[in-house]
């Protein structure tokens, strides 16, 4: 038996090492040593049962009848298996991925045989997408029942955000829609540029057929004491906040050097 437990270990390490040393992204290194970890246990496991009864038929057959009994047992835990199983063969996130599922937002940051561990956003503590500081545990297997939201898909790590400014039916709507885009180009610059050509790449590999603008825009919203300025712009979402702050504060900067043409409403709260 211990001579057994120590080969499989042995293998685990040895081949665990090989393969590892030749992959770069930590990502496919963590999903090496589970799918390694899984494998090796497996082979373990028969083999110290040979070991013990030295009749390989009847350790089949004592397999298939625990099986079955441990399948009622264990629904929550084999479920899980099946979840990560799903996880590693379709890739709905990876280690390093901000999703949301449930009731969880974060980053994933580790996926084991059984559960997915988050570095939670928001989650009651902090709002605007800041981190909480907790770890959240997810059961792989809620990824078979429940939908999963991945902010940072792979081929396409940016996504749409959008910042609202109020201002009044007196306000020179072109001109402030201008300002608002000459603000979001001179801040997002070349990345925005990027992340345009990476979203139609991905796009061009599926079916489905959208118009992508390659600038900011704002789309104007009529509100019934006010006007509503959304501007929609390509962002990485673990910069969302950051720039979204960001462009808030210089679009009122430009707002404010020409009072004439830039009102608020007057019975807006602040």
């Amino acid at each position: 038996m211990t001579a057994v437990a120590l080969a499989s270990y042995g293998g685990y390490r040895l081949v665990g090492s090989l393969l590892t040393t030749h992959t770069a992204s930590k990502r496919r290194r963590h999903e090496v040593r589970n799918v390694l970890r899984l494998a090796f246990g497996a082979l373990g496991i028969v083999a110290s049962f040979g070991v013990v009864t030295r009749d390989w038929v009847s350790v089949l057959f004592s397999l298939g009848v625990v099986g079955f009994a441990i399948t009622f047992a264990l629904q929550g835990a084999l479920a899980s298996l099946i979840g990560w199983l799903y996880i590693v063969i379709k890739r709905p996130y990876s280690v390093g991925d901000r999703i949301a599922i449930e009731d969880t937002r974060g980053d994933v940051a580790s996926i084991d045989l059984f559960v997915t561990e988050v570095w939670e956003i928001d989650g009651g503590l902090v709002s605007t997408n800041q981190p909480s500081g907790r770890i959240v545990t997810v059961p792989n297997s809620v990824v078979l029942s429940s939908h999963v939201v991945n902010y940072h898909a792979e081929g396409v790590p940016y996504v749409w955000n959008e910042l609202s400014v109020q201002v009044s039916y007196e306000t020179d709507l072109e001109f402030a829609t201008q300002e608002m885009v000459a603000v979001a180009e001179d801040y997002l610059g070349e990345e925005m540029a990027s992340g345009i050509a990476a979203y139609r790449d991905r796009l061009a590999e599926t079916p489905v057929e959208l118009d992508v603008n390659e600038r900011p825009t704002v789309n104007v919203v009529q509100k019934e004491s006010w006007v509503e300025l959304r501007l929609r712009y390509l962002v990485h979402p673990r910069r969302g906040t950051r720039t979204r702050n960001a462009l808030y504060r210089a679009i009122l900067d430009r707002f404010h050097e020409s009072p004439d043409r830039v009102a608020y409403p007057v019975s807006r709260s602040r």
